[in-house]
């Protein structure tokens, strides 16, 4: 079984905090860090075992709490606690109520190991994040009072999002607020849509948006949205990474299916180099080259169902150089079932041989 999490750290800014952050989290596999100055926050995508995942969290979450003082924290996204956020994402056959289990038994751990207050959020919680932030809350476990320094952390359980991001101009911060408020889904907007707008340095306004049912609300939605409505718009960009049926051209190389992939990879080349030898070390220099590319993926079809294919191939390469472990494979069919459900099936028609070559293989026990 495995789990994927992307928390949300108090830190954007100062890059040395950061890669202390993410190198704490190395019982996990380190997936992306996308850090953003404006908004002081930094995004850890990791994906592994319960056990590689808790260990991960933990060390990263305490390593947050070290470096990061709230007090003299600055920056336009809202926040209360230096390590802020932590969603529990299900992963291949994984379910939202493993993911949901697993956040408790990481939140009983940051408060009786850390001494950092929790709050449970999410699926099967009552507690909502707007409410934690707005202050309407107490925390699940410690307080009622934050930790002085880190504040408290928001743990739960939740599927994947695409957090989506766009540029406004020729509009104000009051006109920007009206614009996110009518595409939200709760004002009957846009299906699957949480949106806010900020004022950042420039002076720019930004449309900052959670796409949270990523199969009806995709970035390419959005954007034909705002065409429709008129909205003069400047750059946008996809944080953290993107599950593959959701991409589009703001997801070029970080498709999440591509990066579970270079993950295995990696892996993979790890045990082949401690082995030692020179096919093992030729071996292993070629999976380094392939995590490389596949961690690069472009979210255009042709590369999409190439990518599905690769991540097919790699499981049996690693497992006749004996390389291959119960938890590289899982990432690995994750990987290669999430690139095949996001081939179209115009694709999927002009490419009829691969297609069915792959689904035979993935039908046949995935990688």
């Amino acid at each position: 079984m495995i789990f994927e999490s992307v928390p949300n750290f108090s830190e954007g800014r100062r890059a040395a905090v950061i890669d202390a952050v993410a190198s704490a989290a190395a019982p996990a596999h380190l997936l992306d860090v996308d850090a953003d100055p404006d908004h002081h926050r930094v995004v850890v995508s990791l994906a592994g075992t319960a056990e590689a995942l808790t260990l991960g969290l933990l060390g990263a979450i305490a390593e947050a709490a070290r470096r990061i003082d709230l007090g003299e924290h600055t920056g336009v996204h809202p926040r209360v606690g230096a390590a802020d956020v932590v969603p529990i994402i299900p992963l291949g056959g994984t379910g939202l109520e493993e993911c949901r289990e697993l956040a408790h038994e990481i939140g009983r751990r940051v408060w009786s190991e850390l001494g950092v207050p929790v709050y449970f959020y999410g699926h099967g919680e009552r507690l909502r994040l707007a409410d934690i932030r707005a202050g309407r809350a107490r925390p699940n476990l410690g307080g009622p009072e934050h930790h002085d320094t880190a504040g408290a952390v928001s743990i739960g359980a939740r599927l994947a999002l695409v957090a989506f991001n766009v540029i406004l101009y020729e509009m104000d911060l009051v006109a920007a607020r009206a614009l996110a408020r009518a595409i939200r889904e709760s004002s009957a907007g846009l299906r699957g849509v949480q949106a806010l707008a900020f004022e950042l340095p420039g002076p720019r306004v930004q449309l900052s948006m959670n796409l949270f049912r990523v199969d009806e609300t995709a970035p390419a939605d959005v954007i034909a949205e705002l065409e429709r409505r008129g909205v003069a718009m400047g750059a946008s960009q996809v944080i953290g990474l993107c599950p593959a049926i959701a991409a589009d051209a703001s997801a070029d190389g970080r498709i999440l299916e591509g990066r579970l992939a270079a993950a295995g990879a990696s892996s993979g080349a790890e045990r082949c180099e401690s082995r030692g030898g020179e096919e093992y070390e030729a071996l292993a220099s070629r999976l380094r080259q392939e995590a490389r590319e596949l961690a690069a993926l472009p979210a255009d079809q042709d590369a999409i169902l190439g990518g599905a294919e690769r991540a097919a191939a790699l499981g049996p390469v690693l497992k006749a150089a004996e390389a291959l472990e119960p938890e590289v494979a899982d990432l690995l069919d994750a990987a290669a079932k999430g690139l095949r459900a996001a081939v179209l099936p115009a694709t999927a028609a002009i490419y009829r041989e691969r297609i069915n070559a792959l689904d035979l293989r993935l039908a046949g026990g995935g990688v």
